[in-house]
């Protein structure tokens, strides 16, 4: 199932998106939340008639990195032997459509297409055999970053946890297989990135217990998985869209922060 979160007449909710064509879908208004017991109440809308928002909005974003071993040796980064985790704030999340802003302290803004892991139930020291009870599903990433600012700054806070540095969307899939899926990034409708879920060096099982042995995971919290190889410059005015078989294309756009 394909859940999206929307807004429209100024009310927010969540509904089950149904159809194949773009052009073509509707959402079922969920009662309630997706991370309890729900119905879906009849009452649709077409998606073209929404605007839709991140479809989650994350206590935390647990990001990965250097996952993939071409894009660690792209960067001239050594392969970690183990999980290597960093944050971005709720403040970076933006969802489809919405505007990736180029930070004024930043002269090298990077693109980054990820595969992001929507946890469902609070969690902490999750066994291996039972991730996938934890996981709600997966959903699009791009963990933009200021490539310049990481080089000389010892910690990432700043180049990769801006605002609007983390566009989710366009919905959550709840039921997919991510062990061997196609991971695009196109900017103005060139490709930039192609790889798959199966380069990862380290599995999700593995992010999912390295994480949960430090700190407890809350509903709707996301969990990003690496980047492949191929990650490069944004400029303003740019389109970056992020496409993973399965699930749907995250497109935005880039505007002089102001």
């Amino acid at each position: 199932m394909r859940i999206a979160r929307f807004s429209i007449d100024g009310n927010v909710a969540f509904g089950a998106v149904e159809g194949d064509k773009p052009g073509e879908l509707v959402l079922d208004i969920i009662k309630g939340i997706p991370f309890a017991d729900f119905e879906l109440s009849g009452t649709k809308v077409p998606v073209s008639k929404v605007r839709l928002l991140p479809p989650v909005l994350p206590n935390k974003v647990v990001a990965f990195g250097r996952n993939y071993a071409d894009h660690a040796r792209e960067l001239g980064n050594e392969v970690p032997d183990a999980p290597f985790a960093f944050f971005k704030p709720s403040t970076s999340v933006i969802g489809p459509g919405d505007e990736i802003q180029y930070p004024s302290f930043s002269e090298e803004l990077h693109h980054e297409a990820e595969l992001a892991v929507v946890i469902g139930r609070m969690c902490r020291e999750v066994p291996r055999a039972r991730v996938k009870d934890v996981i709600f599903g997966y959903t699009c990433a791009n963990d933009v970053t200021a490539r310049d600012v990481q080089k000389r700054e010892k910690q990432w806070a700043r180049a990769k946890g801006f605002d609007t540095s983390c566009p989710l969307g366009p919905w959550v899939e709840t039921e997919l297989d991510p062990g061997d899926l196609t991971i695009q990034l196109t900017v103005d409708g060139q490709q930039r990135q192609l790889g798959r879920t199966s380069e990862m060096i380290h599995s999700i099982e593995d992010l999912i217990v390295n994480i949960t042995e430090a700190m407890t995971l809350l509903p709707g919290d996301v969990i990003l998985t690496g980047t492949p190889a191929g990650v490069g410059p944004l400029n303003v005015g740019d389109e970056v869209a992020v496409t993973i078989e399965g699930i749907g294309t995250l497109t935005n756009k880039v505007v002089k922060r102001g």
